[in-house]
């Protein structure tokens, strides 16, 4: 071999390993876990779930354990996905801190933290707050965004009252979807069943959505579910047979929803009027009114001809500040619930303190206008607050 070819063949073998670990140290992406509720912007009080997210979503195959922690003290330890539990912040609005450790096989650990916010007016437990969401819209129906709290002036029985908290982006949302399958709900089920799978995958990743299903009885097939595959199981679990609680499920959805800041909502669809309830109408009724929940009210098939569903979805929906629909065409579902996705990513959310001692078990109005008058605010009418 020639001095040349030497050189070349001797410059290529010193070459070639580093030609093959670059290729055998490639980077992969780097697996991370976070936290995707609460979030950093969330006020949190009263129960509310805990929920962690993999990236890639594959590394959950990688995982041995997961532990949560608030405060420093450990929530609970999650062995299989869905990464998620239950915890209970308690009354007042304080900041906290939300640690997620992830143990991954080689005993590796991932590590994610979030520090959610706290509000003045939570620093005394004396002080009853009054949440109020309200959507804002133009002469031509259309929504308004971008206004401030200065923007806003709200009345308590017709004073005017300090507004002590306001949000209009990144809001956490606890919905509770109730989703009538009576037996006479057969027909029009799969249509129902779609139009809700296509409304829920519409809401924001953090949002947690209770699912309750209701005929004689009620049944909840998913708690504070974030996760939309969990949330369309349990959809699928559903089918039609019995009679119809409204009464019922409205007080068990409104107790459902606890007691953390943020927007709350409930999603009510019936296609009859109520057979089975143990309640009456008029406690219903008064625990939604003891409720910020803006409540959409959704009457299907025979119960657009039933003057007593529709004069009591209108009103629950009404006085809470929500909407009620109604059609005897389940095709036209999907535009409802597109509607009502709409009403949600609009929404702006007041608070103030009450104005002295109202729980005296009486009606208190409500009235939420802009300082310019130019557009209408639709919010919830008042509340009642029962002695504690």
């Amino acid at each position: 071999m020639s001095r040349a070819g030497s050189r070349l063949w001797t410059r290529a073998v010193l070459l070639a390993p580093v030609v093959c670990a670059g290729v055998l140290t490639a980077q992969q992406p780097a697996t991370t876990v976070k936290i995707v509720a609460p979030t950093e912007e969330t006020y949190l009080s009263g129960p509310t779930r805990l929920v962690a997210r993999f990236d890639p979503a594959t590394a959950t195959r990688q995982v041995e354990q997961v532990t949560f922690f608030a405060n420093g003290k450990q929530v609970c330890r999650v062995v299989r996905a869905p990464y998620e539990c239950d915890w209970d912040a308690g009354d007042r609005i304080n900041e906290h801190t939300i640690r997620v450790v992830a143990i991954m096989r080689g005993s590796t650990s991932l590590v994610h933290t979030v520090r959610t916010k706290g509000v003045d007016y939570a620093e005394s437990v004396d002080v009853d707050v009054i949440q109020v969401t309200a959507v804002v819209t133009d002469g031509d129906g259309r929504f308004v965004k971008g206004l401030t709290q200065d923007d806003f002036v709200l009345l308590d029985d017709d004073k005017p009252q300090p507004i002590t908290h306001f949000a209009a982006e990144n809001i956490p949302l606890e919905m509770v979807a109730a989703l009538d399958v009576s037996s006479s709900m057969e027909a029009a089920l799969p249509l129902v069943k779609s139009s809700a799978k296509k409304f829920l995958s519409g809401l924001e990743e953090k949002d947690q959505v209770t699912l309750l299903a209701f005929n004689d009885n009620i049944f909840v097939l998913a708690r504070r579910a974030t996760n939309q595959a969990e949330r369309e199981r349990a959809i699928d679990r559903m089918g039609s047979w019995g009679g119809t609680s409204l009464h019922d499920v409205l007080i068990r959805a409104t107790d459902i929803l606890g007691r953390q800041s943020g927007r709350r909502s409930i999603v009510l669809f019936s296609d009859g009027d109520d057979q089975n309830s143990h309640a009456s109408l008029d406690a219903a009724i008064a625990r939604t009114e003891g409720s910020d929940a803006t409540i959409y009210a959704v009457g299907l098939g025979r119960a657009v001809q039933s003057r007593d569903l529709q004069k009591l979805m209108s009103r629950i929906a009404t006085v809470s500040g929500g909407r009620a629909f109604s059609t005897d065409n389940p095709s036209e579902l999907d535009a409802i619930f597109h509607q009502i996705l709409e009403d949600l990513r609009n929404q702006y959310l007041i608070a103030y303190p009450t104005p002295g001692s109202v729980r005296d078990g009486v009606w208190h109005t409500i009235k939420v206008r802009t300082k310019n008058n130019k557009y209408r605010v639709r919010a919830r009418e008042g509340y009642r607050l029962r002695p504690q």
